[in-house]
Parts: C-alpha cells; sequence; structure tokens
C-alpha cells in the first residue's frame, strides 16, 4: 500500500506527522544549540509522546521541561533522566510525594517563585531536588521580578535546596514583531535576577529561558539554556508570526469535506480536534497548508467552516490537511498520532496526555 494509501484506510478526523520533517525539524535545532553554544531542554508539552523525546535526546536535548508532575512521571518511565519541572509546584499532600519519588529516580528541577512554594518542596524532598527560581520577564503569570528573586533563592537555600539559577517564561512573544522586544526582556530580567542572586552570595548560574519565537534571539545574548516546544512539529501561529514556514510544519490534522457551497467546505475535524485557541491577531481558527489563502472561520464541536479564498472548493468527500493554531491543544485532544514515513504509517501514542496534575 502507498504512503497516501495508508492515510486513505484511516477514517478521518486524525492528527498526522510526518516524521522526516519532525526529524529535521528536530535536528536543525540540535544543530542550532550547538552553535550557539547553548543547552536545548525541549519543552515535552508539546508533542507528551515519549517517540518524539527520544528524538529530541538522541540528537543532543540535555534533558526535558515539562509542566506537570504527571508529564514528568510519564517521561521519566520512558527513560528520560533530566527533567525541568518549569513552574511554581507547590508540593502539597500526594504531590509532595509525587515529587520526591521523582527525585529519587531522576535529576529534577523545580520552580519556584516563593518562600512558602520552596519550603513546602524542601519538606517534601529534602535536597533531592534542586530548584530554579521564577522570574516575570513580561508575561505576568508567574514568578518574581527580578529584584526580588535573590529573596526566593536564600528562602529556597536556607531550607536546603540546591538552588540552580533563574528562568523564565516570555510568554508574551507570540504577538506579531513582538520577539526580539520580548528576547531583549527576558535578557534583562534573567541578567537582573542572575546578578542579585550572585550579590546574595549565592553560585547558581543558571539562566534558562527561550521560547520558540524568542529562543534563537535569546540564546545570543548568552542565556544558558532554552526551552522551545512547538519547534517540532510547527503551527499555524508560527507560520502566522513568520517565525516557520508550511513546509517545515511536521504535523496536520487530516479532515473530509462533507460539506459544500459557494466559496466554502465544511470539514469533518472541529474544535474537538484542532482545539479552539485563536489570538486577537490570528486570520483564522486553523490554516490549510495546500490552500495558502483559506481561513478556517468557524468551529464547532465536530466541524470547521473553511473560506476558500476565492479558490477552488473541494468536492464533498475529498480529503484536505489543516494545520491547528496551537498544536499543544491539538496533541493533548487526541490518543495517538499517525506518524507517517516512506515506509507507511506508525501508530505513537499520546502517553502523557490528559496528566495535567
Amino acid at each position: 500500500m502507498s504512503t497516501a494509501g495508508a492515510l486513505d484506510a484511516l477514517d478521518t478526523p486524525f492528527l498526522v506527522v510526518d516524521r522526516a520533517v519532525l526529524q529535521r525539524n528536530v535536528e536543525r535545532r540540535a544543530r542550532w544549540a550547538v552553535d550557539a553554544g547553548v543547552a536545548l531542554r525541549p519543552h515535552a508539552k508539546t508533542h507528551k509522546s515519549a517517540r518524539v523525546a527520544a528524538a529530541q535526546l538522541a540528537a543532543g536535548a540535555v534533558g526535558l521541561t515539562v509542566a506537570t508532575v504527571g508529564e514528568a512521571e510519564h517521561f521519566a518511565g520512558a527513560g528520560a533522566d533530566d527533567l525541568f519541572l518549569a513552574y511554581p509546584v507547590w508540593a502539597g499532600g500526594a504531590r509532595g510525594e509525587r515529587l520526591r519519588d521523582l527525585a529519587g529516580r531522576v535529576r529534577l528541577r523545580v520552580g519556584v517563585d516563593s518562600a512558602e512554594g520552596a519550603q513546602r518542596l524542601a519538606a517534601a524532598c529534602g535536597d533531592l531536588a534542586e530548584v530554579a527560581v521564577e522570574v516575570d520577564s513580561g508575561h505576568h503569570r508567574t514568578g518574581v521580578t527580578p529584584d526580588r528573586a535573590a529573596d526566593v533563592a536564600l528562602a529556597a537555600a536556607r531550607a536546603g535546596l540546591r538552588v540552580a539559577g533563574v528562568f523564565t517564561f516570555p510568554g508574551h512573544s507570540y504577538a506579531p514583531g513582538a520577539p526580539a522586544d520580548v528576547a531583549a526582556q527576558e535578557l534583562a530580567a534573567l541578567t537582573a535576577a542572575s546578578e542579585g542572586l550572585r550579590a546574595a552570595g549565592l553560585d547558581a548560574p543558571l539562566r534558562s529561558g527561550g521560547s520558540t519565537p524568542t529562543a534563537g534571539l535569546a540564546a545570543e545574548a548568552a542565556l544558558d539554556e532554552v526551552r522551545p516546544g512547538v519547534y517540532v512539529f510547527g503551527d499555524a501561529q508560527q507560520v502566522e508570526l513568520g517565525l516557520t514556514a508550511f513546509e517545515d510544519v511536521s504535523l496536520w490534522a487530516e479532515a473530509t469535506v462533507v460539506s459544500r457551497r459557494d466559496g466554502v467546505a465544511v470539514l469533518d475535524a472541529g474544535s474537538k480536534v484542532l482545539g479552539r485557541e485563536r489570538a486577537t491577531w490570528a486570520s483564522g481558527y486553523a490554516r490549510l497548508p495546500d490552500v495558502p489563502g483559506a481561513r478556517v472561520v468557524a468551529l464547532s464541536e465536530h466541524h470547521a467552516t473553511v473560506d476558500l479564498g476565492g479558490a477552488d472548493v473541494p468536492a464533498v468527500g475529498e480529503r484536505v490537511r489543516v494545520v491547528p493554531n496551537h498544536v499543544c491543544l491539538a496533541v493533548n485532544l487526541v490518543d495517538e498520532l499517525v506518524a507517517l514515513g516512506p515506509d507507511g504509517v506508525e501508530r505513537w501514542p499520546v502517553g502523557a496526555r490528559g496528566l495535567n496534575s
């Protein structure tokens, strides 16, 4: 059976990964990290897949970034031995016991942004885990201002935790024209925080940052580590921001036209496959890479309405490729990825799906 025939044999909708493009993205970013002299610690919340994580680690990633304790447990079970929980974890109750177990099995770094959080983590893990202080570089979600980072770091050290340094998430980089300015904010915040730790007598030099939009810019400014996630797949947001091109997007939803009218096609892939995220600046809910002018203009749970932008409307029953706006959300909606290669398809479980605690 041909590669195309292997997909045709599957009922839509489903998510497809082009294995060759994925591997190219993985290797390109790994080479870039070597050239930039920066450690690459990709964020696994994007793919939630042991198969993709293995490719990243084999290509030279120093470890993985994860978003939840459940994700950390999954990837530790799959063989990853260096994990960074890059948010201020509250290590209370059963979560504290889970963190202690993890810290006994892998090298575990955990984010903190308060003395209370550091003390709770120390009570749960003792000196098994190391911490990094989260700094707010402008996203205004979690993290302390740079001038307060030393206070949190000292509280962590007094509680018996090993302090690695500081980190940030420049999430406000996902906007037109923003990455360069946000990367500068990221560098300034981490530099000020790091200098504060040094002035406080702490030997904790780590400066970790870099979303997919800012990773390259930040690394050029001498960050030690970057944590991009979306780069492995790409998505419609990245294309619209000019940060990637459709030929480098390795994931799409395979969908079928189920209805049509003048200028419009309706597909069988809705928000329960694509996710519903649409930034205020985005031109649609998703894009069709083979019809650049087309936009998904409306989503219901199981259907997408596509304005073809003047292109011919596909026939009912025709298959189309749809690139979601935010790939992390789409991947978390499916149990498996259909991994497409020259030898046909493989089924890759999305093993960390739904591990939100």
